[in-house]
């Protein structure tokens, strides 16, 4: 899988404008109702991410998601991670 450019990650996150890139990756905290509803979001990522056959790293802290979406297999950001997140997005 190829990295993208520069160029590319910023046209994406025009398109994602709740994200941000953070060195290799993209970010993005989603606050919730409370633990319950986080954990009910949680699960439909990690449904998305299955799916795809792409995992992001998650961070649950009581009402707060923190997703980081980089290819560590590539080193990096690549259409696999924009993908997923525009899916997390239309899901949230």
């Amino acid at each position: 899988m190829e990295l993208l450019t520069a160029a590319e990650i910023e046209a994406a996150l025009a398109d994602l404008p709740d994200w941000a890139r953070e060195g290799d990756a993209l970010t993005r905290t989603f606050r919730l109702n409370d633990f319950v509803h986080a954990v009910d979001f949680v699960n439909v990522v990690a449904e998305a991410a299955e799916a795809m056959g792409h995992h992001p790293d998650i961070d649950l802290r009581y009402n707060k998601v923190t997703l980081r979406l980089s290819t560590h297999s590539a080193g990096g950001l690549t259409a696999k991670d924009v993908d997923l997140a525009r899916r997390i997005e239309h899901q949230a």
